[in-house]
């Protein structure tokens, strides 16, 4: 399979929650989806397609709480980033770990560093910053203008 084909493939699935497609260079796409959406693309990319989730990233930026879901389709070289913006005052999503245990340790990293809370996680508890700053402290937020 090549990009363009599992970029078509989802479109053709779940056209009414996705927002925007970019082809990256190579064989990337970034896929912009409602975050109502993530659990059943994670499910339909994991289950019926064959990709494997590898980790998450997030930004804080003007927009929102930003992050990207990354799947491998190891196979065909082929990385899809579920992009997911949220809210700027109550940031919240539905959590991955009850789908891939890989995605625990990250969003419970997220969640201390952005304060973007992981709905359904099996453990929020700290996992880096126990006595190095205040409860409902979370040191990657910005400051916008």
């Amino acid at each position: 399979m090549d990009t363009e084909a599992a970029i078509n493939k989802l479109t053709g699935k779940f056209i009414d929650e996705i927002a925007e497609v970019t082809l990256q260079k190579g064989r990337r796409a970034i896929v912009t989806i409602r975050h109502t959406a993530l659990l059943s693309l994670s499910e339909y990319l994991f289950k019926s397609e064959g990709f494997r989730f590898i980790i998450a990233s997030a930004m804080h930026t003007r927009r929102g709480f930003e992050i990207y879901y990354h799947f491998s389709l190891d196979a065909d070289g082929i990385i899809l980033s579920l992009h997911v913006i949220l809210d700027r005052e109550k940031p919240h999503i539905e959590s991955l770990s009850n789908m891939f245990s890989a995605s625990n340790w990250i969003e419970r990293e997220m969640h201390e560093l952005f304060g973007i809370d992981f709905l359904h996680h099996p453990n929020q508890e700290k996992l880096l910053s126990e006595g190095n700053w205040a409860e409902g402290v979370y040191p990657y937020r910005k400051e916008f203008k």
